[in-house]
């Protein structure tokens, strides 16, 4: 999956940097998204990252190419008790935003100084990466 790069914004009055917030959009929305609240928010001291999800084809959608963490199947049959999870674009949504938290250490932010929340689908990986993250 191709990700672009994440809006990165702080609050015009931060000094320091001590804290960041992995923020992800929901299905066929953007980073963009959360610009206004980020704003509003005026936290000092913390930087936001708002990443893009790539634009995929979404099954469930009828292949309509949006921005999606992962492609929708559709909903499991229980009587195979198949998946119709996209693992493979979780995974890799996952291991994306382990990178970003990972360029956040580097830049000196400790992991317990990191946020990593989400909107709906962004929510569903923002919970899924924090439960497997080393």
């Amino acid at each position: 999956m191709n990700y672009k790069s994440p809006l990165e914004l702080a609050s015009q009055n931060s000094e320091k940097i001590n804290a960041s917030i992995i923020w992800l959009h929901g299905l066929g929305a953007d980073g963009h998204d959360f610009e206004p609240i980020v704003q509003k928010l005026n936290l000092p001291n913390v930087r936001f990252i708002l990443p893009h999800a790539p634009a995929i084809a979404v099954t469930r959608n009828n292949g309509y190419v949006m921005p999606a963490w992962y492609d929708l199947h559709g909903i499991a049959n229980n009587k195979t008790g198949h998946s119709l999870e996209d693992e493979a674009g979780i995974k890799a949504s996952q291991n994306y935003i382990n990178t970003l938290i990972k360029n956040e250490i580097n830049r000196g932010i400790t992991s317990e100084r990191i946020v990593i929340a989400g909107f709906s689908q962004g929510g569903a990986i923002a919970l899924h990466t924090a439960l497997r993250y080393p």
